[in-house]
């Protein structure tokens, strides 16, 4: 049986354990969407992670609707990345970036254009803004004609990624971001190729994912689903019909591992009724499976492994708290908890100021 420390080839990445950070949105950009120094500090300091997935990623300015993160659609962002990615593979570490466009999830403040979705639907709540929150704004609906602009957009950011220097990519296709508001029936009202029944809804899923295989290979590219829900309002009334061809089909590109986003009814950040997947993905899905959510000790990530559902877990605000969460893990050493009110500020704190275990003894 596998052990959580235990060694994973992710695809054509060798990973020294199956701890993976999550990615993690942390606004310390500048408003171009350049990485700024101190990331490289915060990305290097995790290192002993099995993977880093990225903070969600820009793969283009109308498509990055979140205040003070960062993008790959530019050469300046491609320079900044660079040092970033140099410092955690001195520390001994493997990154990969997510690729990201948000859809009906931003704001045209930060987008400067109206949101796009899958549909001229809206999101409930308020956005992050430069200015604070706003409310969401009614997205216009992605013309099929815009579409292979929108793949050139997956598959520019997949080279300054590579060039950059990560180890791959993640296609960003949860949490109610675009890709995810394509799949959604209750989303999705197209009557298109892109829309109706799930083979077409998860068409632009595919696409984008033979886009970004075609540059970065099979085996560097992953891809993060959310298929029981997530906490932005975007559902599906029978998420199986959709969630088993599409990892079905991410299955058949040969991906290096699929990831999911599983809240539960208990869940600490989103919660959901609605039975988790993975189970039934397992069956479809060929490669190796990464599961996200709530996963916060080693006995619950060690059971999801033996049962035989995960190969790696993936931990989020865990690891944004504790740098060292392997040795953390495998000691059995206390877990340093995170401060939301930290989590989108621009400076050090409640990013780079957590405790290693070595900083804490001494």
């Amino acid at each position: 049986m596998a052990s959580l420390f235990d060694a994973i080839d992710l695809g054509a990445i060798h990973a020294p354990n199956r701890i993976l950070m999550a990615p993690l949105t942390r606004g310390r950009a500048d408003r171009d969407a350049v990485p700024t120094p101190i990331m490289a500090e915060y990305y290097a300091q995790r290192a002993s992670a099995g993977l880093i997935i990225s903070e969600a990623t820009g793969i283009s300015r109308g498509g990055l609707g979140w205040p003070f993160a960062p993008g790959l659609w530019s050469d300046e962002q491609v320079a900044a990345w660079a040092p970033v990615t140099q410092a955690v593979h001195d520390a001994g570490g493997r990154i990969v970036a997510q690729l990201w466009h948000m859809g009906r999830q931003g704001h045209s403040s930060v987008y400067q254009a109206q949101p796009v979705s899958s549909s001229a639907t809206r999101t409930e709540g308020q956005a992050h803004t430069y200015e604070g929150k706003k409310e969401f704004e009614v997205a216009r609906p992605l013309g099929a004609d815009e579409i292979p602009a929108l793949l050139d957009d997956y598959e520019r950011a997949t080279r300054n990624a590579l060039a950059a220097g990560f180890d791959g990519v993640q296609i960003h296709a949860a949490n109610g971001y675009l890709i995810d508001q394509f799949l959604r029936d209750n989303a999705n009202f197209r009557d298109d190729r892109y829309g109706g029944a799930p083979e077409n809804r998860i068409r632009l899923l595919r696409e984008v994912a033979e886009r970004v295989v075609s540059v970065a290979g099979a085996g560097r590219t992953s891809v993060r689903l959310s298929p029981n829900g997530d906490s932005q309002g975007v559902d599906d009334s029978d998420p199986a019909s959709v969630f088993l061809p599409a990892a079905k089909a991410l299955s058949d590109l040969g991906i290096g591992f699929l990831e999911l986003r599983e809240p539960g009814p208990e869940g600490t950040f989103g919660r959901t009724d609605v039975p988790r997947l993975s189970p039934r993905i397992r069956e479809v899905f060929a490669g190796p499976l990464v599961l996200n959510s709530d996963y916060d000790t080693a006995g619950a990530a060690q059971a999801a492994i033996d049962s035989g559902v995960a190969d790696a877990i993936s931990f989020g605000r865990t690891f944004l708290a504790n740098p060292d969460l392997p040795e953390r893990l495998r000691t059995g050493a206390p877990l340093n908890t995170s401060d939301m009110k930290t989590w989108y500020s621009q400076g050090p704190e409640g990013y780079t100021d957590y405790p290693a275990l070595q900083t804490e003894a001494a």
